[in-house]
């Protein structure tokens, strides 16, 4: 290679060194400068008035993951959110004379839409209907049993010592449908459902009583009427009450709805709600939540709007998050934010449905759902 080349040649990879160099420098360039913008943009959205409404309620109402308010953010600030966000429950006494079950079951004349919905019947099932929840930021499942004497309480069999999942406890039970009930202890999120909260009602006796219980006491009566009350275990019996566990709060009595200020300090979530209606119909809600992209959950504020639309007279929140299950017919219903792969969480108690009367109770087929 004669001089002339040589010396060409070098010049060429001198310029290629230079602009391996210069499209280095412009990648960090670039990278420092995209992540200028991302933490100018995180800044932006966590000092976001909206943004800590959401996230601070949200993380306080779970058992495990409080910490994530304050990562963020202050104890003043997180104080001054959850100050904010609250519920004011009704201290109205639920009258159990408004309920006269069996009214409206084989109703010709609806007042809307979605009572039209409730009592058109799902084929070959004449004790439970199932509808589909869709909404623009959450997805869920509404139940509604048309005879209240067929909704009981299960309970784990090795209550004190572990839970059981809501598909084991209604086939255990013989039932059809399942809901999860109330709280437990779950320290770190760990908690399998063996030491429920509060008080558990089964058959007109108390059988268990823990402390930690949040709410009132949430069942049915000998009558089988909903009864929320914040009344003591022994006091609630004497009244009637046969069945119930004790969380909360009440979100609908008497037709009354609760005083919701913000998101009512609960944030958004997987739901489970179970209510009433004037004609003794009971109605099983849960919302799907904690799954990007699918479904985000739901405030306390959008779980009574989507009960007053199948007018629920009495409502109360049951135990979220991730032990929000649903069970049909033996599977397990919903999409859980955790443990879908072992069948959903392992539960303290859960509200299922029977089928007391023999009457044809042919199983939905999901596939008919979006």
């Amino acid at each position: 290679m004669n001089m002339f080349h040589r010396k060409k040649k070098e010049k060429v990879e001198t310029v290629e060194k230079k602009k391996r160099k210069w499209f280095r420098i412009s990648k960090l360039t670039i990278l420092i400068i995209l992540m200028d913008i991302l933490a100018i943009d995180a800044l932006i959205v966590i000092n976001n008035d909206e943004f800590k409404a959401f996230w601070i309620p949200t993380a306080m109402t779970t058992m495990s993951h409080k910490y994530l308010a304050y990562t963020l953010y202050s104890e003043e600030t997180v104080n001054k959110i959850m100050s904010e966000n609250y519920i004011e429950q009704t201290t109205e006494e639920i009258n159990l004379d408004e309920i006269v079950i069996g009214t409206s079951t084989e109703k010709t004349h609806y007042s809307n839409k979605y009572e039209q919905e409730l009592f058109t019947r799902d084929p070959g099932n004449e004790v439970y209907k199932t509808i589909r929840i869709i909404e623009p930021r959450y997805k869920g499942w509404l139940i509604g049993i048309y005879d209240p004497s067929d909704v009981e309480l299960a309970v784990s069999s090795r209550l004190g010592k572990a839970g059981q999942s809501v598909n084991t406890l209604v086939k255990n039970n013989n039932g059809l449908v399942g809901l999860n009930g109330g709280g437990f202890e779950d320290l770190d999120g760990w908690g399998n459902g063996s030491i429920p909260y509060g008080a558990i009602i089964k058959n007109g006796e108390k059988i268990w009583y823990h402390s930690g219980g949040d709410g009132g006491l949430i069942g049915f009566t000998n009558e089988h009427k909903m009864y929320l009350t914040t009344k003591s275990p022994e006091e609630a019996i004497a009244d009637g009450m046969m069945d119930a566990v004790e969380f909360g709060p009440f979100l609908i009595v008497n037709g009354k709805t609760a005083k919701i200020h913000g998101d009512g300090g609960w944030g958004v979530a997987p739901r489970s709600i179970i209510a009433q209606r004037k004609d003794g119909v009971v109605l099983f809600l849960i919302i799907e939540g904690r799954l990007p992209g699918y479904s985000t959950g739901a405030s306390m504020n959008d779980v009574i709007d989507v009960l007053l639309r199948y007018k629920a007279y009495n409502a109360a929140n049951l135990d979220g998050g991730a032990s929000s299950t649903m069970s049909i017919e033996g599977k397990l219903w919903n999409r859980p934010s955790a443990g879908a792969e072992y069948g959903g969480r392992t539960v303290s108690n859960a509200w299922i449905v029977t089928n007391k009367q023999g009457k044809p109770a042919q199983a939905p087929d999901k596939n008919n759902y979006k």
